[in-house]
């Protein structure tokens, strides 16, 4: 595996990939890699001649800069466990290289992202998306690999390819979770001993708001879900939402709904973590 730093030396290489008709694969990252990414990057393996993973801490989807600084940052073992899942190239450059100058691009998802993370997060998604297009740029991927933990993300993803015509393939995978159900995440490394045995409390008040969709109304879920969780003084619920899957948008009720996506932020201690669901309700 090759490391590249430099956006001109691996403009250079994914040329030269192309002309030689390889198929290219990317997996774009934070690093601080998990078993979630590793799916995602064996994945491109199989589908793929070369697959390209970056890992960029992006600046401009941060809006704290607390936990911008305190982002667990470990490249050295990244890149070992790169080596052992068929990543061809690892794309790991500066905060410089990427942004030369300040980028003053505007982006508007309308109601997509105005609810959940977007609501929440002021300017997080105008970062995504400005960083997203420059790699996709960059890379040039012909399938670009995405985890369904950040669910939102893939939906802004999925407008931005549509409306500006990026000519790859958008591929989500399951959200890869611990054995006690909690998502993997690269920020459950600042999880405490303590509050790690605390964090699958939000996936278990997932699983048990998902088997009441259909006895309970939604606003009695949600208020269920809150009561659940405040019992704990570790756990501070930030949201909770059952939306439709594709649009992202609230539902009052499910009813004429084939499938719901349960969606949960929470900060357990100063760590704050997201989840969630999909459920399928013609299933049965």
């Amino acid at each position: 595996m090759e490391v590249i730093e430099r956006v001109s030396a691996l403009r250079a290489i994914v040329t030269a990939l192309r002309c030689g008709g390889k198929r290219i694969g990317f997996v774009p990252t934070m690093g601080a890699l998990h078993e979630g990414h590793l799916q995602l990057l064996r994945a491109s393996a199989r589908e793929n001649d070369i697959t390209i993973c970056s890992v960029f801490v992006n600046p401009t989807q941060f809006n704290n800069a607390s936990d911008y600084k305190l982002y667990p940052r470990s490249l050295e073992q990244d890149i070992s466990l790169l080596q052992t899942v068929g990543c061809n190239y690892l794309f790991a450059p500066s905060a410089e290289e990427v942004y030369p100058q300040q980028s003053v691009l505007q982006f508007s998802f309308g109601a997509l992202e105005a609810v959940m993370e977007g609501e929440h997060r002021p300017g997080h998604f105008n970062g995504v998306a400005t960083v997203v297009s420059k790699l996709f740029h960059i890379v040039q991927p012909h399938k670009a690999y995405f985890g369904q933990k950040d669910l939102q993300q893939v939906a802004i993803v999925r407008q931005l390819v549509q409306t500006l015509s990026f000519d790859l393939e958008l591929v989500c995978y399951p959200t890869v979770r611990e054995a006690d159900g909690l998502a993997m995440s690269s920020r459950n490394k600042r999880l405490s001993e303590a509050q790690r045995q605390l964090a699958p409390q939000l996936y278990n008040a997932l699983q048990t708001a998902a088997a009441s969709l259909q006895q309970k109304p939604i606003a009695t879920i949600k208020s269920d879900m809150a009561q659940q969780l405040q019992q704990s003084n570790e756990i501070k619920l930030e949201y909770f939402e059952i939306v439709d899957p594709l649009t992202l948008q609230p539902l009052q009720d499910v009813s004429g709904q084939e499938e719901v996506a349960l969606c949960i932020a929470a900060y357990v201690g100063e760590v704050r973590l997201i989840d969630n669901v999909l459920v399928n309700l013609k299933e049965g």
